[in-house]
């Protein structure tokens, strides 16, 4: 076969991807709601199960009921290893963002919440598999996609089955957004922390016994600054105070304040340095307390020896597409950090060229949706 009768196939189905697409975007599917995301996933497990997949969810209380298709190519159903494909069904956007940010096709863009981050990756993933099943492509190994629920607030409750799943596989493949108008693949991700920083007081009136008060604000004031040193940009630490909050009125002492923090590492064994610094916080005023919870919650995918080979491979079949493919190092996490942290060979950004995700003008570029889809299909096979 033809190193470009994928993408022929791809191109042929233009139409067919864009209805996929659609459905998924105007399935809203915020993280917050179990119902909403839910429907999403029915909407892949229907198209997973008619390309012969066999499909399980995985129960959970707060969030979608994650989804597992199994596809096997071989004789008997059964290849030489396994493969997975790992996605996100969830989005950030609220039910309801269709009526201000509608599916639409603009100057070769196409627009919708969640269209770039990343339903245009699971449409690649079900095609993919689409032509492999179609145009019987020689595929050696077994092949799981997971699309889970909750990647967009942590995946908490999906991580257990990522990393049980991952265990199992020859590599993962994540079809998150690539990086940049080049659409570079993602073959290293900062590694991601949440603290929070609450500073506990004395409240007092501001004006008749002032002194008797022990201000929570005036304390975090103080340890902000000691926090806003934590960062080393030269070694790709940063950490980032997002939200701050506390008192309840002008004239009284404050009894509480508290701070939301973002941190990002670059390598695991940052995350010694950040929980040193944050563990050796001490109040000022000693009639103050204070209480830090929260650590990483995501550790980072540093770019190893099969990261590396995993993205040559990529870049040579990527060559005959007309793609000539790049890397990156990015700041945000994915579920593909798992992954690469328990030494599962682990390449990211395989979704489709685009811009503005979480943003009013979340958007991929048209062309590309076939290209990409074709580049996933050739790296399924080429295993």
């Amino acid at each position: 076969m033809r190193t470009d009768a994928i993408l022929q196939f791809m191109r042929e189905r233009r139409r067919d991807m864009l209805a996929t697409l659609r459905d998924l975007v105007e399935h809203e599917s915020p993280s917050s709601d179990k119902a909403a995301v839910d429907r999403c996933l029915d909407v892949v497990a229907r198209r997973a199960e008619a390309l012969g997949g066999r499909t399980r969810r995985h129960r959970a209380a707060e969030f979608g009921d994650p989804l597992q298709a199994d596809f096997s190519f071989q004789e008997g159903g059964r290849g030489a290893g396994r493969l997975l494909v790992l996605g996100h069904a969830d989005t950030v956007w609220d039910l309801g963002t269709l009526q201000r940010m509608p599916f639409r096709v603009k100057d070769g863009k196409l627009y919708g919440p969640g269209v770039f981050d990343m339903k245009a990756g699971l449409t690649c993933a079900l095609y993919a598999i689409r032509a492999i099943r179609e145009l019987k492509l020689p595929v050696r190994k077994q092949i799981t996609l997971l699309v889970v629920s909750d990647e967009e607030v942590g995946s908490n409750c999906s991580r257990p089955i990522t990393e049980r799943l991952a265990r199992g596989c020859d590599a993962v493949l994540v079809p998150e957004p690539p990086s940049g108008p080049q659409g570079a693949l993602k073959t290293a991700r900062k590694g991601v922390g949440e603290y929070r920083v609450t500073v506990h007081g004395r409240a007092a009136h501001a004006g008749l016994d002032f002194a008797a008060g022990a201000s929570a604000t005036a304390e975090l004031a103080r340890q902000l600054v000691r926090i806003a040193r934590f960062t080393r940009l030269r070694k790709g630490i940063t950490v980032n105070i997002g939200v701050i909050g506390g008192g309840s009125r002008s004239n009284v002492v404050a009894e509480q304040a508290w701070a939301e923090i973002d941190v990002r590492i670059a390598r695991l064994s940052h995350q010694q340095y950040i929980e040193k610094q944050f563990s050796g916080l001490r109040p000022v005023d000693t009639r103050t307390r204070l209480e830090i919870t929260g650590g990483l919650n995501r550790p980072p995918m540093e770019r190893s020896a099969a990261i590396a080979g995993l993205f040559r491979q990529a870049r040579e079949l990527a060559r005959p597409l007309g793609v000539d493919l790049r890397e990156s190092m990015v700041g945000g996490g994915s579920d593909g950090n798992f992954t690469a942290a328990l030494g599962i060979p682990t390449l990211d950004g395989l979704g489709v060229t685009g811009h503005g995700a979480h943003a009013a003008d979340e958007h991929i570029v048209l062309e590309q949706l076939p290209v990409r889809a074709a580049l996933l299909a050739h790296l399924l096979v080429s295993f």
